[in-house]
């Protein structure tokens, strides 16, 4: 059966499906990020009670610090575990199978948002609610290294169109988070209490991508690619065993035919000249990074540029028109 004579994508349901999982990848982090000035909000103390604590010589609640380096350590624990645990999909991808990757990556992150909607209504001082935000981004980023790396490595067992869905899907959680902070600010929503809304639509995003993952094996157009390698594999499998039997039988001949004081070389020779594969041996994640290691490289300097300016450098930037305007 060639390509040609397989399903098709009936109303374009799989590429959907991507999409919807692409969305759900990037954006809770997205929204999460957008929350900014919720925790930041949370992180100091009312100008109130910290002129009050001044003058009657009590110690303030909130260190100083806390605020201004919040973004500095919001970039270091996004980032720095989204690389390792980029890294590490690399190798336990063969050791743990894809739909507990995907499936268990996505709950993971639900729940994480889950706790951060339910803690928004949860008085807790500062310094322990800057280690639990900083423990819930590095929980964030480590399950969403492995989504990604799993979620590209899904669709690349379909044509390659079907990596698009997932990158226009990661597109729209960027532009849907923006506009979403311009309708808050739009409407003067900025309470703690309205920031609610940011994680429990992060919520709804990553129920949906869980649903859209659990229909993804029902579609024929899926199962046909999905399977087609195993097919393969099987198909070369029985040639390789029917290709060995025909050389046993070929070398026995020839040892029958041969002198008695002659085997010992005859073996060495077959030994030499025909090699024996294990089919069930995959490439190295080196023997492939060397394929692709420039366009590895150039992607590394690129987001190495971007995310150091992104978001601890240009959430500090603040208009210079109009002092106090929300916008």
């Amino acid at each position: 059966m060639t390509a040609r004579d397989g399903p098709q994508d009936r109303y374009k349901a799989v590429w959907l499906i991507f999409f919807i999982l692409g969305l759900g990848t990037l954006l809770p982090w997205n929204f999460f990020m957008t929350a900014r000035e919720y925790f930041i909000g949370r992180l100091a103390e009312p100008e109130e009670l910290r002129s009050f604590r001044n003058q009657s010589g009590e110690a303030a609640l909130a260190p100083s610090y806390l605020p201004s380096m919040f973004d500095n350590f919001m970039t270091l624990c996004a980032m720095v575990p989204l690389l390792i645990f980029t890294c590490l999909n690399s190798f336990i991808h063969q050791r743990i199978p894809q739909q507990i990757r995907i499936s268990g990556s996505l709950v993971a992150i639900g729940l994480v948002f889950l706790v951060t909607a339910i803690m928004v209504k949860v008085a807790m001082e500062p310094l322990p609610f800057f280690v639990f935000t900083m423990i819930s981004i590095i929980f964030i980023n480590s399950f969403g290294a492995i989504l990604q790396s799993s979620l590209f490595g899904l669709a690349g067992l379909l044509p390659a169109s079907y990596t698009a869905p997932i990158m226009s899907g990661q597109g729209l959680a960027g532009t849907f988070a923006a506009l979403a902070m311009i309708f808050s600010i739009a409407i003067g929503a900025q309470q703690p209490e309205s920031f609610i809304g940011y994680f429990t639509t992060a919520c709804v995003a990553i129920v949906l991508a869980i649903i859209s993952y659990i229909l993804l094996p029902r579609m024929d157009f899926f199962r046909y690619y999905s399977m087609k390698d195993k097919t393969e594999y099987c198909v070369y499998n029985a040639e390789l065993e029917t290709k060995r039997d025909l050389i046993k039988k070929v070398c026995c001949a020839l040892l029958v035919s041969l002198p008695a004081d002659e085997p010992n070389g005859m073996e060495q020779n077959n030994s030499k000249v025909i090699p024996i594969h294990n089919p069930d041996e995959k490439p190295s994640v080196i023997a492939i990074f060397k394929k692709l290691w420039v366009m590895a490289v150039s992607v590394c300097f690129v987001f190495t540029v971007t995310i150091g300016v992104f978001p601890s450098i240009t959430a500090k930037v603040s208009t210079v028109l109009g002092e106090g305007n929300g916008w």
